[in-house]
């Protein structure tokens, strides 16, 4: 092998390292940018990070004509990350009560179609919505997270999958919402993952992965649940 070979193998090896780099994303949505700048001229910090909104995009993108759910409108990070991943015929619909910020969220993608804002308390709309309709929640607010958990739980369809995020601490958390965490984590496993239920992907919670996973969602921590009937294993297990 000459000396110019093996360079060039390296370079290709190098160039490979680089373009696999998941810790910072080489694609973001279109609105991404537009949202950012206004996200941060509002003032508002509660925001997905990008890998969060990739791995997002990735679980959106494998529901192919599916139906979403968010909770937690917020300025529309973690919205324009799910948009990217879906297809033409999946639709979304994302909740929030705070109208100014998801006015910057509407902004800039309310001529999307797929996507339908609702001004409205998460718990509201839980309550509200019929069960068993949709294939992927994410549950970026305390309705269907830390109160109403059942309730959210029960709108999946079977092979649906509830993601939450925000498990490890941060400066910006609200009152109350540090002691809450370990409570809902003990809540899905004790109940649900213990019986055999549900199958963790990712729970990762101060530093340290919960459940067999081998994924790290960065600085916030991230949970991924697999639905297999929870309702009803929750309802045995009472």
């Amino acid at each position: 092998m000459t000396l110019r070979t093996q360079q060039s193998r390296w370079n290709c090896g190098i160039a490979a390292l680089t373009w696999m780099n998941d810790l910072k994303p080489t694609r973001t949505p279109q609105a991404f940018d537009a949202i950012a700048r206004d996200t941060a001229a509002f003032g508002f910090t509660m925001v997905s990070e990008p890998r969060v909104g990739a791995f997002l995009a990735a679980l959106a993108a494998s529901k192919p004509g599916g139906r979403l759910l968010e909770l937690g409108t917020g300025t529309g990070h973690a919205t324009a990350w799910l948009l990217s991943g879906m297809d033409a015929s999946s639709r979304l619909d994302t909740v929030d009560t705070d109208a100014s910020a998801v006015a910057i969220a509407t902004r800039h993608l309310d001529d999307d179609a797929r996507v339908t804002f609702h001004i409205v308390d998460g718990a509201e709309f839980i309550q509200r919505a019929s069960r068993s309709q949709f294939d992927l929640i994410y549950a970026d607010a305390w309705p269907g997270k830390f109160i109403h958990l059942d309730e959210a739980l029960a709108l999946l369809r079977p092979g649906g999958m509830y993601v939450i995020d925000d498990l490890l601490p941060q400066p910006n958390w609200p009152d109350g919402h540090a002691p809450k965490v370990p409570a809902l984590i003990s809540d899905i496993e004790t109940t649900l993952v213990n019986a055999g239920h549900v199958r963790v992907i990712s729970m990762e919670q101060q530093g340290k992965l919960v459940k067999g996973a081998s994924l790290n969602m960065g600085r916030t921590g991230l949970a991924l649940v697999g639905h297999k009937g929870l309702r009803a294993a929750r309802n045995r297990i009472r």
